[in-house]
């Protein structure tokens, strides 16, 4: 199990959660997870979102497991150069 922390625009889509507990092994299956349980975050995960586990940011690495209590964050993905 993982919490995850949802940044403020992604909270009125998980009924005004700031933490989510999930099950989950690894980054796609928690974004699964979020999705199943919370279908108005289905958007926004596909292309916006990037995930912080234990303070390293995955952008595309969607098969990184997930340790045990990670500290989790879903952040909006930044574009840049």
């Amino acid at each position: 199990m993982v919490d995850v922390t949802l940044w403020a625009g992604l909270r009125p889509l998980a009924d005004n959660q700031k933490v989510v507990r999930v099950e989950a092994r690894t980054i796609r299956e928690l974004l699964r997870e979020l999705e199943d349980r919370y279908p108005g975050l289905a958007e926004p995960i596909k292309g916006q979102v990037a995930v912080a586990v234990n303070g390293v940011i995955y952008r595309n690495d969607w098969s990184q497991e997930l340790p045990e209590d990670a500290e989790v964050l879903l952040m909006r993905r930044l574009a840049g150069g």
